[in-house]
């Protein structure tokens, strides 16, 4: 027959049967117990320490993440205003070698319009940093100004580059290069014969073979000989305007041809009616001889002599 404590003691419920071995054991060994306490202490509290350095870590590569966006984007907005940046240098450097064309062609003085000298600019009161909303904004602006500036700009061009056209149809120039005036136009003493003449045109000192130019734009209407005259040229211009040059030595242009405003169109000589080698020159309006020095003054100072 079994004992009633044995029976008991292996009814118990395994709970109880292990606290009745702590109790044994703690009984027998206090500081083993202890020990094993606490070990299942430190055990419980690494494991929540190594949950929530994995969050820290989580959290931190979300904001690196993040950070990295932000720079992205930041990025591309300065990759953006930079290509805005170089659209603008364009216009600018567009506006400039046109600024410098409108100079030549209105023959502004030299200095009067410098498209390299920094323009001088000031202000006061406090700075504060733009916003990227505000340098777009401000850069839209400056284009859009640049625009206005080169389509006006533009237009000048065109009236001056017309005016220039129209000037160079009207006799405008000398018809021979660095020379000087020997005889005037109007009443004079006959060089040849004596008495009074009246001397349609302007005569300049030249030497046998220089080169005569034209004094504007036109077309050779006439190239022979005429009376007293010798070997002539004569251009008309298209605007009422003819221009004559007289005792040439040899012809160089062809009836038809095209004439720019100070291309050669004889050699200078004393053939026709002549004492010596010079060129006649006559500019005719309308059918009607009229005195060349009122176009020869508008540019150049040898006419006032």
């Amino acid at each position: 027959m079994t004992h009633p404590l044995i029976v008991n003691k292996f009814r118990k419920k395994p709970l109880a049967r292990l606290l009745d071995a702590v109790t044994t054991l703690g009984a027998r060994r206090p500081a083993l117990v202890i020990a094993g306490l606490i070990g299942v202490g430190f055990v419980g509290g690494g494991a929540a320490g190594l949950v929530g350095t994995a969050s820290l870590r989580s959290e931190l590569g979300n904001q690196e993440a993040q950070l990295a966006a932000v720079r992205r984007e930041s990025q591309r907005e300065v990759n953006a205003l930079a290509a805005r940046l170089g659209e603008l240098q364009a216009e600018a450097n567009r506006l400039n070698a046109l600024g410098e064309r409108l100079t030549r062609i209105g023959q502004l003085q030299d200095g009067e319009f410098n498209f390299e000298k920094p323009v001088g600019v000031g202000g006061e009161g406090p700075v504060r940093d733009i916003s990227t909303p505000e340098l777009r904004e401000g850069l839209h602006n400056l284009n859009r100004q640049f625009v206005q500036s080169g389509d006006q700009l533009s237009v000048l061009e065109s009236l001056l580059f017309n005016r220039q056209l129209d000037m160079n149809s009207v006799p405008s120039r000398e018809p021979i290069a660095n020379s000087y005036i020997t005889s005037g136009f109007g009443g004079r003493a006959d060089p040849i014969q004596g008495g009074s003449q009246f001397h349609k045109g302007i005569d300049f000192e030249a030497d046998v073979g220089d080169p005569v130019l034209s004094v504007a734009d036109g077309v050779v209407s006439f190239a022979g000989v005429r009376s007293g005259y010798g070997n002539v040229v004569e251009v008309d211009h298209g605007n009422g305007y003819v221009t004559r040059y007289a005792h040439n030595s040899r012809l160089v242009r062809k009836v038809g041809e095209l004439i720019r405003a100070g291309q050669e169109i004889a050699k200078a000589g004393s053939t026709g009616r002549s004492t010596g080698a010079h060129v006649h020159f006559e500019v005719w309006e309308n059918g009607h001889y009229v005195n060349p020095k009122k176009f020869l003054s508008q540019q150049s100072p040898l006419a006032h002599g």
